[in-house]
């Protein structure tokens, strides 16, 4: 009875331990309205869809086929042997029914089958769920990694009538749409993976560690270009508080059974311990932690690689030593990192790992974390197999259009709308200048901004250039023209828009004509006045030797008479002589007076001879009393 007791008390804490994540009910992921009937038109409506753990769910895009219904083995449990196409060239989406086999192998059959997608009809009446991929098995193993096509769960009601519809010969219509299964609020993108640092759990570590090798590359040039922020976290568990003080929960558990994980090999006898993967969690939560707060977060990603690499549990190389060589060859400080891990002996909360499991539960849109591994991008779960390519795809539809990085408008990720008709949009094909903007969802017509010049307009009909540089492009869009040297514009620096022929031409400013001024009598209206007409203006002329005044618009004498001419000379010559007579009177007058002035200055100074004859006595005439 002992032993049966001990069993019994093993199987509930094994049990404890793997579902203590649901501790509340769990929430799954259905895209509201993602699934569009679009013909016949009596079955026009908009439906739920949840979409499946496994397979390549094209977020970002969309996919229009058309719904076939096998007339045998509706639940897809075994090949079809054949293909399936619609009566229309569209891609196949085949209708499965519910039940018989894991949601995995209906989807690999049906992708045999030639179909772009699969929709499993529930057979009961209950909210959706998600289809999950089996656990390791040898059968799954051979094709969930092969799996390429999208699935899809619907409810029993849409199912039916799907059903219904097909059997009647109907050609049905659906659209797929993953365009806003991702949030994209604002310019970055914040994604977290729920991960496991045991890599001994089978085909999902396996999954989880080739993803995070394969997406490091990626991760880091989101991370150091400021386009993404990434956290990692990590699911625990908590032991029954019945069964703390067991070897059980002391060999699994740290800080009394607070923070626990399943023993990796499901062995409690032999080899690692869940305590073991509970404290590799915490250690890389904190390498997390301390490297952001040195602005290198992306260096989680070396970390965990390297982890996997030199210190692998399925290898038996796993040590805290190990983990510390690495922790020192990144040039991480590890006292920060061991302050953040604590003691893990200590019979008190641990901060790090309190915050993982209040994490676990559902916020907002986003479901219970209860599969391992998940990934969260904006707070949205991502659902599909985690591959490279389809997850980098599903980040970047969660970029607000037109801010995604450069990495998400490659080729072989998405489509380029703009070089098939330019998108539909305004285009001034002599300049080069679009209103089309490549976005990762779609395309967006926009009018431009080029060289500092506004465009402003609808974006798809027109675009006007506006500003006192918009001349500088293209003419600012308005008529010019050169000819012989001469260069004329219906564009003007002065104002802001608009476009005006320039004097001399006619039209709308975007095609100008030379104005025939001498045809329409608009010039040279005088007498013997002649016209001759120029590209952009005109010549007037006056007949015989006149001149032609062209503020008066008159003609003149251009020589006059010989008596004129005389007399214009002898005039010329009076006033030259008139002139050089004054000019010697000046230089007489100047010279007398300076003259006198000379002499007055001098008398000062030295008085004349008969001056001292009169005031000086003669030394023989003597001096009288």
């Amino acid at each position: 009875m002992g032993l049966v007791n001990g069993r019994a008390s093993l199987t509930f804490l094994l049990a404890a331990l793997t579902i203590i994540a649901m501790v509340v009910d769990a929430r799954f992921v259905v895209e509201k309205e993602s699934i569009s009937v679009l013909n016949p038109e009596e079955m026009r409506s908009k439906r739920d869809g949840s979409i499946a753990n496994f397979g390549l769910p094209d977020y970002g895009g969309f996919l229009i086929g058309s719904v076939v219904y096998p007339d045998s083995k509706t639940d897809g449990c075994s090949a079809f042997g054949k293909t399936f196409k619609p009566k229309f060239p569209r891609p196949t989406i085949l209708l499965l029914d519910r039940g018989g086999c894991y949601f995995a192998l209906k989807a690999w059959h049906a992708q045999q089958a030639g179909a772009a997608a699969v929709l499993v009809a529930d057979n009961v009446d209950e909210p959706l769920l998600t289809m999950d991929s089996p656990e390791e098995s040898k059968d799954a193993d051979g094709f969930i990694e092969k799996l390429t096509i999208p699935s899809v769960l619907i409810d029993k009601s849409f199912g039916d009538d799907l059903r219904k519809g097909f059997q009647k010969g109907k050609n049905i219509v659906l659209k797929l749409d993953w365009r806003e299964s991702v949030p994209h609020p604002d310019q970055r993108v914040e994604y977290e993976l729920w991960t496991n640092s045991n890599d001994e759990c089978g085909a999902r570590c396996d999954e989880q560690m080739d993803f995070v090798k394969n997406f490091k590359g990626h991760a880091q040039i989101l991370e150091k270009g400021g386009y993404t922020a990434f956290t990692p976290h990590y699911i625990t568990w908590f032991c029954p508080f019945q069964f703390i003080n067991s070897p059980h929960c002391k060999s699994q558990c740290i800080n009394h059974g607070r923070y626990c994980a399943p023993d990796p090999e499901n062995n409690f006898r032999e080899g690692y311990e869940g305590k073991d993967v509970v404290l590799e969690n915490l250690r890389q939560l904190c390498v997390h932690r301390v490297a952001n707060e040195s602005s290198r977060p992306w260096v989680w990603w070396d970390y965990v690689t390297d982890f996997h690499s030199r210190c692998s549990m399925k290898e038996k190389k796993f040590s805290i030593e190990c983990a510390e060589s690495i922790i020192k060859s990144l040039n991480l400080p590890i006292e920060k990192i061991k302050k953040c891990i604590g003691d893990p002996e200590a019979d008190t909360e641990n901060q790090v790992l309190r915050i993982e499991q209040v994490s676990q539960i559902g916020r907002g849109n986003r479901g219970d974390v209860t599969i391992l591994p998940t990934l969260v991008i904006n707070n949205a779960q991502y659902r599909g197999r985690l591959e490279r390519t389809a997850v980098l795809k599903a980040i970047c539809a969660g970029f607000n259009e037109t801010s995604e990085p450069p990495i998400c408008l490659n080729t072989g990720l998405e489509t380029n709308e703009c070089l098939e008709n330019n998108g539909g949009c305004w285009q001034d094909t002599k300049a080069n200048i679009t209103a089309c903007q490549d976005t990762f969802r779609g395309r967006l017509c926009e009018c431009p901004v080029v060289k500092g010049v506004q465009y402003k307009g609808d974006g798809y009909t027109s675009c006007t250039p506006y500003g006192p540089a918009r001349c500088t492009i293209n003419n600012g869009g308005c008529w010019s023209d050169t000819r012989n040297g001469l260069t004329f514009s219906a564009c003007s620096d002065s104002v802001s828009t608009g476009c005006k022929c320039p004097e001399g031409f006619q039209g709308d400013g975007f095609t100008c004509e030379d104005i025939n001024e001498c045809k329409e009598r608009s010039v040279c209206q005088c007498s013997g006045c002649r016209c001759k007409n120029s590209w952009g203006g005109y010549k007037c002329s006056c007949s015989g030797d006149r001149l032609y005044i062209n503020d008066q618009d008159t003609c003149i004498e251009r020589y006059g008479s010989k008596t004129g001419w005389w007399l214009t000379l002898l005039i010329l010559a009076i006033v030259a002589v008139a002139g050089l007579a004054g000019y010697l009177f000046y230089k007489y007058r100047f010279r007398s007076y300076m003259d006198s002035e000379i002499m007055t200055i001098m008398s000062q100074y030295m008085p004349l001879e008969s001056q001292r004859a009169r005031e000086v006595p003669s030394e023989a005439e003597p001096f009288t009393l």
